[in-house]
């Protein structure tokens, strides 16, 4: 009997018990989809940081300060940080969470004072109006400019551009309204007012900068400008415990996507076992069938069938069932990628990733396929026959 005539009685028995081929190859189907699945969730979403960080630029880093002492950073101290080597341009924040008002309609907030070159370095685009300007801070200005989404919530689709916003009693005039931008960097810019910072102290009655966003000069000196940011605010606070962070874009996404990579192998990982639960479901149903078909094979032996055809017989039947069982989940997995995507979840589907866990279905069909079929090929043609 020639491989393609064996692939064939391999497919032949597999037919005749429809529902059990079927129930043997829903792990192997589940571990499949599971594994592409997972770690297409795990790869768009490396992808999606990896994404947002490029978008503002490999060159940017954040600062933050959690003082709780009397020594804070003021503007005053800004300059000095602006005057560092390497750095090209900084946005200082201060931000507080409160409730904006137009009328009797009121939302709860993210009000963040910051200077003009905020949106520059966070690369923001204005949709209607203009962004703050020098003069705005300069002059102490009661203006405002509204992100997408909190525009919407207190205007409706109505331009709000010239239109007064109240905050904290006082109220401002609405002089831009920005492009939808989402969540970057840990903040939505959507659902966000912005303001003069020098305003902001007025309005909060705190001079202290939380945050700067610092733009060294070129990619190159990064790490150095990240040094000198870093040694500078540890001189500034004078104090052994740490109540600082400087971190790049490129630190940042180094991590990140250390984080989403071990999460992502950790659930290719759990996704894995269903498909060594769905291996031993193969070896289970071949030994089932080694035992129903004990007199075929004692007949075949005794019309001269070596142990080797035997053994390939019952291993091609493994492989056929895992390869099946690997086909479908790969077309599972797909299309439950595809679904989780239309729910706005990132999903990158990777050919190689694909590759190895159908290859790793095939494994599974050999690994757990042999034993049952060197059981079968060791089965002597006499023993077999007499079998009942």
């Amino acid at each position: 009997m020639n491989f393609f005539q064996t692939v064939k009685l391999a497919i032949k028995n597999i037919r005749s018990n429809k529902l059990r081929s079927i129930l043997t190859m829903i792990g192997i189907i589940i571990g499949i989809s599971s594994v592409i699945v997972l770690v297409g969730m795990g790869s768009g979403s490396t992808k999606n940081i990896t994404s947002q960080v490029e978008s503002l630029g490999t060159n940017l880093i954040v600062a933050n300060t959690f003082s709780s002492g009397t020594k804070q950073l003021t503007l005053d101290d800004m300059d000095n940080i602006k005057k560092l080597n390497g750095v090209d341009e900084m946005a200082p924040i201060i931000s507080s969470s409160t409730s904006v008002k137009v009328g009797e309609n009121s939302q709860n907030t993210a009000v963040t004072g910051t200077t003009s070159n905020f949106s520059q370095i966070r690369s923001m685009n204005v949709a209607e109006g203009r962004f703050i300007a020098d003069l705005d801070v300069d002059y102490r200005s009661k203006v405002a400019v509204l992100g997408s989404d909190i525009a919407q919530q207190l205007y409706g689709l109505t331009d709000p551009v010239g239109k007064n916003i109240t905050i904290k009693g006082s109220t401002y005039t609405v002089v831009g309204e920005l492009k939808s931008q989402g969540n970057s960097m840990g903040s939505n810019t959507d659902d966000m007012v912005i303001i003069p910072i020098t305003t902001a102290i007025s309005l909060a009655g705190n001079r202290n900068v939380s945050t700067m966003y610092i733009k060294a000069s070129n990619d190159n000196n990064v790490d150095y400008v990240t040094n000198e940011v870093d040694n500078y605010l540890t001189n500034f606070f004078k104090s052994t415990d740490k109540n600082h962070t400087v971190m790049s874009q490129k630190q940042l996404l180094d991590t990140m996507s250390s984080i989403t990579n071990t999460l992502t192998y950790l659930l290719g990982g759990i996704a894995a076992i269903s498909l060594i639960v769905g291996g031993i479901g193969v070896m289970n149903v071949m030994l089932v069938s080694v035992s129903e078909r004990t007199k075929e094979i004692g007949i075949r032996k005794a019309l001269g069938g070596s142990r080797k055809d035997i053994l390939i017989q019952f291993l091609i039947e493994a492989l056929v069932l895992s390869s099946l069982g690997g086909v479908i989940g790969v077309l599972f997995g797909l299309g439950i990628g595809w679904l989780v995507s239309t729910l706005g979840m990132s999903v990158t589907f990777s050919l190689p990733i694909i590759a190895v866990a159908f290859s790793f279905s095939l494994i599974v069909g050999v690994v757990f396929g042999i034993f049952p079929a060197y059981k079968a090929s060791k089965l002597k043609p006499i023993d077999a026959l007499r079998f009942e």
